[in-house]
């Protein structure tokens, strides 16, 4: 028996060990701030913080001087912790974590992410000392229509304002182009120069017509773009009139027209006068008609032509004739009497001008 005794003394002594093992380890747990007694409850109490929004402060990162490309949102949101962080992203050390007094747990740690920097934004390139700068456009106005010269301001010039003993002979061009060619073949072969008024009708009809009226060295005026009454229109109406005329010949002719203008009919108003010189043009209206655009059908001839110029003459006439053919008769009566015209004017003293040698 007392050999039996003996033998279980150690059996006793081993455990009063481990029951003294055993406390102090609970020590140990509670002292680490496991309620509950174990990890088990440690990693529960992790979980519900981070559920309840607790989020770890993130430290400075340790290295790169650039924005992370993960960092802060335009809403204002954090970007992720540093390696750094302690309750940040990294590989957890081999020690425990020290003890802390709270009873909160440090959340578990996340995946590994490794810091990123995103490159810095390219300089802007520096402006080209070579290149000019950028001219604004221009702010100044169109220029305005030439100011007609009082003298010849509200008027309708039927006689030339001179004692020399010229002859202005004048072509209106409207609906036909028949006898251009043909007069100004007789004007070359006399050496005499001429004035032409086209309406912008006339010029778009025959572009080539006018080009070699111009060609010629004939000045080419303004006859209104379709040749209506000026009287029946309004002020606005009569400017346009002007303005598409004007664009048409100039664009044939490569000259403007203006001052030169004639209206449509000899037809016009003392207001009609005064809205032609506010655009720029001296009106000219005639001192005889030969009356040749009447045609045979109308009783005429070129003898008639020939004789109501030359019973008229005098210092500073000017002389009405047309280019085209009768509709009627196709006549055209101006272009046959005009040999007979220039050499019965010559023969009686007269020189010849064109209206644009008082401008």
């Amino acid at each position: 028996m007392e050999g039996a005794a003996g033998r279980r003394r150690p059996a006793h002594g081993r455990a009063r060990r481990v029951l003294a093992a055993v406390a102090a380890a609970c020590a140990l747990a509670s002292c680490a701030g496991w309620p509950g007694g174990g990890p088990e409850a440690a990693g529960t109490a992790a979980t519900d913080t981070r559920s309840s929004g607790a989020t770890p402060a993130p430290s400075a990162p340790t290295t790169g001087s650039g924005p992370s490309e993960d960092g802060p949102g335009q809403d204002g949101s954090a970007g992720p912790p540093s390696p750094a962080d302690p309750g940040g992203s990294g590989t957890p050390g081999d020690s425990p974590a020290p003890p802390s007094s709270s009873p909160t747990a440090t959340p578990p740690p996340g995946p590994t992410a490794a810091p990123t920097t995103s490159p810095a934004p390219p300089p802007a390139p520096d402006p080209d000392p070579t290149s000019p700068p950028a001219t604004p456009p221009p702010t100044t106005a169109p220029p305005s229509a030439p100011a007609v010269p009082a003298s010849w301001r509200g008027q309708d010039v039927e006689v030339l304002p001179t004692s020399e003993p010229v002859v202005a002979l004048t072509f209106d061009g409207g609906a036909s182009g028949t006898a251009v060619a043909r007069i100004l073949a007789v004007l070359a072969q006399h050496d005499v120069p001429a004035t032409f008024f086209v309406t912008g009708e006339f010029a778009r009809s025959y572009p080539s017509a006018v080009r070699q009226i111009a060609a010629a060295g004939h000045p080419v005026g303004n006859h209104s773009d379709n040749h209506p009454a000026f009287p029946d229109l309004t002020n606005e109406a009569i400017r346009a009139q002007l303005a598409r005329a004007e664009e048409t010949i100039t664009a044939l002719t490569g000259r403007p027209a203006k001052p030169l203008f004639r209206f449509p009919y000899g037809s016009r108003t003392p207001l009609d006068v005064r809205v032609v010189n506010d655009a720029g043009y001296v009106p000219f209206r005639w001192t005889v008609d030969t009356l040749g655009w009447q045609g045979t059908s109308g009783g005429r001839s070129a003898a008639s032509v020939r004789d109501r110029v030359l019973s008229t003459a005098r210092s500073g006439q000017i002389v009405l004739m047309h280019v085209g053919a009768n509709p009627t008769d196709g006549s055209t009566l101006d272009a046959d009497a005009l040999p007979s015209v220039i050499e019965g004017l010559r023969a009686r003293g007269y020189r010849f001008v064109s209206l644009d040698r008082y401008f």
